[in-house]
């Protein structure tokens, strides 16, 4: 199933990036390049550096001209996820280009890599609120609080996992099929966002 291979690396990117905790930290992908475990790594350890920059940016004495900076780090790190998340889609669109949807097929309103995309952040938020639960600086309740917001975060990935391996399999079957559309993100394109080329 799919869904165990996306938990089991975004588990494991999680798991090492906390070996230092630094944004900035070098990493070697263990995978093979090309392949969609690769990806899948990659595509977290973006994830994991961003989750990092928000809180970054979130401190309240944070000084102004850092703040940009975190801004404007976190605006790449997003167009960076998006252009993985797509390369993600591309990869499933070509394992499945010879699967000639039926009749009856429907389309998905969410793409696999779109799914697997929110598979990814539900992990880190585990990772991170599973911390919460072992605390010994709060109050009981909020322990309680936080044991059970860790409870439905675990429920989420259950139900989510569920949800891409039956998306994968339909599409297997040929009952749906996928279209990639990209982002088209704006805001960092010179040629669209009205600030920067406003400025030529």
């Amino acid at each position: 199933m799919i869904s165990a291979k996306c938990n089991e690396i975004f588990e494991r990117v999680a798991n090492d990036y906390h070996q230092h905790n630094e944004i900035d930290h070098a990493y070697t992908n263990p995978f093979e390049s090309g392949t969609l475990d690769f990806l899948l790594y990659k595509k977290s350890w973006i994830d994991t550096q961003q989750w990092h920059m928000e809180d970054e940016i979130r401190n309240p004495s944070i000084e102004p001209a850092k703040a940009v900076y975190w801004k404007r780090r976190i605006d790449k790190s997003n167009q960076d996820r998006t252009d993985i998340v797509e390369v993600i889609d591309g990869y499933f669109l070509d394992k499945y280009k010879d699967i000639q949807p039926k009749a009856s097929a429907r389309f998905n309103t969410e793409s696999p890599a779109g799914a697997i995309d929110r598979l990814a952040v539900l992990i880190l938020k585990i990772y991170h609120m599973r911390e919460q639960t072992e605390r010994m600086d709060v109050s009981d309740e909020l322990l309680t609080k936080n044991q059970d917001k860790l409870a439905i975060l675990l429920q989420q990935r259950s139900d989510l996992s569920l949800a891409i391996d039956e998306l994968i399999e339909d599409i297997e079957n040929g009952d749906k099929y996928m279209k990639v559309y990209r982002q088209m993100k704006m805001y960092n394109d010179p040629e669209l966002n009205p600030v920067l080329y406003n400025k030529k």
